[in-house]
């Protein structure tokens, strides 16, 4: 077994346990391998962002949080391919812009032989050109999505007016090569969207956004021709 698949073995051996950890002396001999080698292994994924903690003392070992992982998807040389390309299109600028980099990578990394080379080689033939873009104000807008929290922007708008917001997030919108933030405006009582590179600033307010319909919003906003993402929608519960 080369590195990359005992890594990954690794991984789903923690998940089968969880959330009994498993000793480095037992890991080792599951993959008959030195404990040192176990050790190194385990760094590894922690370097990369895997969710593996080390829990001391008696009946301790490594543990991995099945919450804040995913089981194997098995793709297709092509489907790994596609999102390779996809995932290495994304510049600075587009929001999630450093996990995309990040999910590339371990879909690459996944892959041998061939499928591999395959892969790596159309994601070095596109080439995206930098924008405008503060990596604060998208890591604010990025965790307040993820979390459903309500944000306080300074914005303004394409006549050059500045104002102050406070907003509760609901989406984002791709349009014209620009992203807009879809939000409830507590200032103007509806639907919004606000054009990231027009942020000035963004902060957390700490507290928690009410849900909102994004079609709704939408419709409410200067992005009411929008067409709403139905990738998902076979895996909507219904209301």
């Amino acid at each position: 077994m080369n590195r990359t698949a005992r890594l990954y073995a690794l991984v789903e051996e923690l998940r089968a346990a969880a959330p009994q950890p498993l000793t480095v002396a037992a890991l080792a001999t599951r993959f008959e391998v030195s404990t040192r080698t176990v050790q190194r292994d385990l760094q590894t994924l922690m370097q990369t962002g895997v969710p593996v903690r080390s829990i001391p003392g008696r009946g301790g070992g490594w543990s991995i949080d099945q919450q804040m992982t995913l089981p194997p998807i098995h793709l297709t040389a092509d489907e790994a391919s596609a999102l390779t390309a996809v995932l290495a299109a994304a510049d600075a600028s587009t929001p999630y812009a450093g996990a995309a980099r990040t999910a590339a990578q371990k879909i690459v990394a996944s892959m041998t032989g061939p499928a591999s080379a395959a892969a790596q080689e159309l994601a070095a033939r596109i080439v995206t050109l930098p924008t405008h873009g503060d990596s604060a104000i998208r890591t604010a807008v990025e965790q307040a999505l993820s979390n459903n929290m309500v944000l306080r922007l300074s914005y303004t708008d394409a006549a050059g007016h500045e104002s102050n917001r406070v907003v509760e997030p609901a989406g984002l919108l791709s349009a014209d090569g620009r992203w807009y933030l879809i939000a409830w405006c507590r200032t103007r009582r509806a639907g919004r969207g606000f054009r990231l590179d027009r942020i000035a600033a963004a902060a957390p307010t700490g507290e928690q956004a009410q849900p909102h319909n994004l079609t709704e919003l939408l419709l409410g906003s200067v992005a009411a021709g929008a067409i709403r993402p139905t990738a998902l929608a076979s895996l909507t519960p219904p209301r």
